[in-house]
C-alpha cells in the first residue's frame, strides 16, 4: 500500500488493517508451531528441548532489552569524565 493509499484511510480503518493483519499471521504461526508441537512431542528428549528453548528464550529476551534500554551515556558526561581523566593525567 503506497502512502497516498494510507493517508486515505482514516486512523481507524488502519487500525483495523494492522489489528486484521496481525490476526492472519498469528494464525498462520499457530498452525506451524502446532504442526511442530506435535511432532516434538513425540520425541523422547522432548524435556531436553523444551529447556534448550527456554534457555534461548531467556537470552533472546535478554538481548532485547538490553538493545532497546541500555542508553548510551549523555555527550556532556562523556566530555566531562574526559576532561577529569586529562586533569588527573595531568597531576592536577
Amino acid at each position: 500500500m503506497t502512502q497516498d493509499a494510507r493517508r486515505h484511510l482514516g486512523p481507524d480503518r488502519q487500525a483495523v488493517l494492522l489489528m486484521a493483519g496481525l490476526a492472519d499471521l498469528a494464525v498462520t504461526t499457530l498452525g506451524s508451531a502446532l504442526g511442530s508441537v506435535r511432532g516434538l512431542l513425540r520425541r523422547s528428549d522432548a524435556s531436553e528441548l523444551a529447556a534448550e528453548a527456554e534457555r534461548e528464550l531467556l537470552a533472546r529476551g535478554r538481548l532485547m532489552l538490553e538493545r532497546h534500554t541500555v542508553l548510551p551515556p549523555a555527550h556532556l558526561e562523556v566530555l566531562a569524565r574526559e576532561a577529569l581523566a586529562r586533569r588527573a593525567a595531568d597531576g592536577r
